[in-house]
């Protein structure tokens, strides 16, 4: 049987809202960034496909066929994904997922199918859940909310309409509009009493399954190797790893952060021998890193915190030589080479605070104990240099006495002769240090580290390289640095006599740094957002929320006093012309209360009675619904009242017509009941027009 218009106009609102909850999933599963090209690629053409098809624009058919077809192959391709593919349960399962929401999304026609649509939603939604703590979850999940009013409400109506004729309720004018408007009250109700309930209640940061997820993003270079060109690979990328505040010294100021310390060159990479390190438990969440040799020189201490992101490594990243740390962990590992890590998987998500001690060029102190001879050879050690690399460090550093002059002449000549590029070489040439030093000329960060730790180890210096970023960009909203995986970075590390390990920086600055933009503003009040999120949503315990209780009430006491002071003000400046203004002005304040008044007591009888007349005109025009037998019905009401016949509330229509004495009236409202129960009951359009005819002669009557 062909639908009728009513009933097309409920499908097509539950085909798009359906269509909107898989998308809203899909777009929560794609933004936590897991999702693989492909699989985003073939399940955006799928849901593009299925609008197309909604809209009428395009017309596919899949046969029972073609659809078993697919099926059985994904089933012979499942194995060879978790397997060789994904290699692992969770990735497999996504794809399962997604292909079985493809296919159910193009073939759906019953309502079964309807219903595995909604699950495979809900399962992209829980899915979500699992990968991804950023913001746009929240975002897609309040889509995924207003979609799923929208597609259960439109739901229950098109089952109800499918069961066969009912008695008309209201009319099916702009429903789409109506039902969408329901929606989203209902949704930004919902999300309303969530979000309080969510700063209420503490709760635990991290969801329970999410070790479930496999690491999306992993920056290599900060455990224990990196091969030249890797930190190079990654500073073309503006995925933000890390953010730092620091609270003791001028926000602004230029600071490293020193992530891991690499002691072994082959002439490609940088390597740690396999080493297990120093276990430092922590007691109560607080940890000494630094002896009292340490803690008693003199110079400049910062205390700050740090909150590394998603970047898939163990390694604790710090500002100058770090003293305490306040960290929720049970143990830190302290590397050979004076790096610190975890020590049981990755730092994602970990927050911790620490008081550091800042290097300075002329920092006084009691003298740093010598290397050990066993010591002072690792650091020396060399592959087979080419002789020019060797010709150039003595030739650097001739007539130099001193390892720090040595050090700092090196740092100045690579600094002054060199030039600073993110782009690779094309071909990876033989060997990469003298293609730089002697051909190329020009490289990145590694490049000049690697160069300067290796000319130093030929002049009987020992060094090494260490791998970190830079400072990053400060963001004045919310008052954090932020930095992104462009800012890696890597420097030397020179032993110098009586004053330890001492930092240099042999890269020059970037000749061309891209300038601020709009994009880069945006990006700061994305991540600004996104710190919200991160501080507020995810790690709100019974701490943040003390913090934010006692926010809120100084807010509240400090609005209030600044209320007060300013009505005062305010009442002692306008004390004086405010008599002359009100009797200027008593005649218009007069006509405008009065006005008030009229629209207060007029206004709701002259909106109804526009709505009446504007109504009973699209009757006229043949534009009829069965809503409409109840206006006409009510104004047949109206002139038998004004006529003395008030039908009493219990009585129906019929009750009420058999009740009136015989009379010319009330043979007309028998009529006019008759042709207001064919519309109102039956459907009959064309009893509408009878009824109009009949009014007027009950006008007349």
């Amino acid at each position: 049987m062909k639908p009728s218009r009513d009933q097309g106009a409920v499908n097509s609102f539950f085909e798009f809202s359906l269509l909107g909850l898989v998308t809203s999933g899909y777009l929560a599963v794609a933004g936590s960034g897991y999702l693989d090209l492909p699989t985003t690629i073939l399940t955006a053409a799928g849901l593009l496909l299925r609008a197309l098809m909604v809209t009428g624009l395009v017309r596919v058919k899949l046969t029972d066929r073609a659809v078993a077809a697919a099926a059985a192959a994904y089933i012979a391709f499942y194995p060879l994904d978790y397997f060789l593919l994904s290699q692992e349960f969770l990735p497999a399962t996504v794809h399962l997922v997604f292909f079985v929401g493809v296919v159910k999304i193009l073939t759906a026609t019953t309502s079964r199918d309807y219903f595995l649509v909604k699950l495979i939603a809900f399962l992209e939604l829980l899915a979500a859940t699992l990968l991804s703590s950023s913001l746009s979850f929240f975002l897609f999940l309040a889509l995924f909310l207003l979609f799923g009013v929208a597609t259960f409400s439109s739901s229950e109506i098109r089952r109800s309409s499918e069961r066969g004729a009912a008695v008309a309720r209201g009319g099916m004018r702009r429903f789409g509009w109506r039902l969408a408007t329901l929606t989203l009250v209902v949704a930004a109700g919902i999300l309303t009493m969530t979000a309080g309930l969510f700063f209420v209640l503490p709760r635990t940061a991290r969801a329970a399954f999410q070790h479930l997820a496999p690491e999306r993003y992993h920056l290599p270079g900060f455990s224990n190797e990196v091969v030249l060109g890797q930190i190079g690979e990654i500073g073309r990328r503006t995925t933000p790893v890390m953010r730092t505040r620091i609270y003791s010294r001028d926000r602004e100021m230029p600071l490293k952060w020193r992530g891991a310390a690499l002691s072994q060159f082959d002439g490609r990479r940088w390597y740690n021998p396999a080493e297990t390190g120093e276990l430092l438990k922590v007691t109560h969440g607080v940890l000494r890193l630094a002896d009292d040799r340490q803690r008693w020189r003199s110079g400049d201490r910062i205390n700050y915190e740090v909150q590394i992101k998603d970047v898939g490594v163990d390694a604790l990243f710090f500002a100058g030589i770090p003293e305490f740390v306040t960290i929720p962990a049970s143990a830190v590992v302290r590397t050979r080479t004076g790096g610190f890590r975890l020590g049981y998987g990755s730092t994602e998500g970990l927050r911790y605070g620490a008081y550091s001690y800042l290097e300075g060029p002329e920092t006084a102190g009691p003298p740093a104990l010598p290397l050990s001879e066993q010591v002072r050879n690792e650091f020396l050690l060399l592959p087979n240099v080419d002789p020019r690399i060797i010709q150039l460090a003595r030739q650097v550093t001739a007539g130099l006495e001193t390892d720090q002059q040595r050090a700092a002449a090196i740092e100045a000549y690579l600094k002054r002769s060199y030039g600073y590029t993110t782009q690779l070489p094309a071909q990876t040439p033989a060997d990469p240090l003298a293609h730089f030093l002697f051909e190329r000329r020009k490289g990145h960060c590694e490049y000049f580290a690697s160069a300067m730790a290796v000319m130093l180890r030929v002049v009987w210096v020992p060094s090494r390289l260490v791998t970190g970023f830079q400072s990053g960009i400060f963001n004045p909203v919310t008052g954090w640095r932020l930095i992104r995986a462009s800012e890696a970075h890597s420097w030397v590390e020179a032993f110098v006599p009586g004053a330890g390990w001492r930092t240099f920086d042999p890269t020059p600055p970037d000749p061309a740094p891209a300038p601020p933009s709009l994009v880069s503003l945006v990006s700061l009040y994305l991540d600004a957002a996104d710190t919200f999120w991160q501080e507020w949503v995810l790690d709100y315990n019974l701490d943040r929320q003390t913090i934010l209780a006692y926010r809120m009430e100084e807010s509240g006491r400090r609005l209030s006093l600044r209320r007060l002071d300013g009505f005062a003000a305010w009442v002692k400046r306008t004390r004086g012309a405010a008599g002359a203004w009100l009797a200027a002005r008593a005649w218009q304040l007069a006509a405008g209360v009065a006005l008030a008044l009229l629209a207060a007591l007029a206004g709701p009888d002259l909106w109804r009675w526009l709505r009446v007349r504007r109504r009973v005109r699209r009757v006229r025009r043949g534009k009829v619904t069965a809503s409409d037998a109840t206006l006409l019905y009510q104004r047949m009401l109206g002139i038998m009242r004004a006529r003395g016949f008030e039908k009493p509330a219990w009585l129906t229509p019929d009750e009420f017509v058999r009740l009136l004495p015989a009379s010319e009236i009330s043979a007309l409202a028998g009529q006019l009941t008759a042709a207001y129960n064919e519309l109102r009951f039956g459907g009959r359009l064309e009893a509408a027009a009878r009824m109009m005819r009949l009014l007027e002669q009950l006008e007349r009557a």
